[in-house]
């Protein structure tokens, strides 16, 4: 400590252990932002929106066939009343007056009334099966509505979150940066090849006779053999071969 009581500037080993407290903490964040949990229940809403919609897709295939079903026969059965109402006219028009002739038309109006029960019969049938499918596409509306309303709430609530996790990724990186200037590019190059290789964390300081990054304890022969390197110089934990602060 100088006279006028300010502290003495910090050796690049120091140095190196605030740049691995920041790395943990970038590393931290960014894992935090990966796993943040709005957005998990984001991907959950829009995994429950894509699901209404296979199933809006299923439900919408069904009644679109039901609705060609239904055209062709309200066509078919325009068909058919026309051809009743010929049948009838020249029925009880007068210009037939054979009784052969009567009856082969009495007979074809008696077929063309039983064809357009029958057609009719299916057309209600084809419209009771609708009425479920429809009732279910209004509740499916309902609920795809109200999950994409959710989804835009969860969308913004996501988006907060990561500018606040981002700003304090930014300003950990801000001060990595101060705190890494100066340092020598060797120690640097050690320092980052051993974070690659230890999980990230690459230097950590000689607690009494352990190491703090892997925790075991260091023999006596070792620890007195780093006690006695010059400060500043770079040493190596014998158990996980991370630099060691002393």
């Amino acid at each position: 400590m100088s006279d006028d009581g300010a502290a003495a500037p910090a050796g690049p080993l120091e140095r190196l252990l605030l740049v691995q407290q920041h790395d943990t903490e970038a590393d931290q964040l960014r894992h935090r932002l990966n796993a943040l949990p709005e957005r998990a229940r984001l991907d959950a809403k829009m995994a429950e929106i894509t699901a209404i919609e296979a199933t809006v897709a299923q439900l919408s295939e069904r009644r679109d066939a039901i609705r060609r079903d239904l055209k062709r026969l309200e066509d078919e059965v325009a068909t058919v009343e026309a051809r009743r109402a010929e049948t009838d006219a020249k029925l009880y028009g007068g210009a037939v007056n054979a009784a052969r002739e009567l009856q082969a038309l009495q007979d074809e109006l008696a077929s063309l009334k039983r064809r357009q029960t029958s057609l009719e019969d299916d057309e209600l049938e084809l419209m009771e099966a609708a009425e479920p499918l429809d009732a279910d596409l209004q509740r499916l509306a309902t609920e795809q509505a109200a999950a994409d309303h959710d989804a835009t709430a969860l969308t913004a609530a996501l988006a907060e979150a990561e500018t606040s996790v981002s700003a304090d990724l930014e300003r950990a990186l801000a001060a990595r940066a101060v705190d890494i200037e100066g340092i020598d590019d060797d120690l640097v190059a050690e320092y980052e090849r051993l974070r690659r290789e230890l999980g990230g964390v690459a230097v950590a300081r000689l607690a009494g006779t352990s190491c703090g990054g892997c925790h075991l304890s260091l023999s006596a022969v070792e620890v007195d053999r780093i006690r006695r390197t010059p400060a500043g110089a770079m040493v190596h934990c014998e158990e996980c071969g991370r630099i060691l602060v002393h």
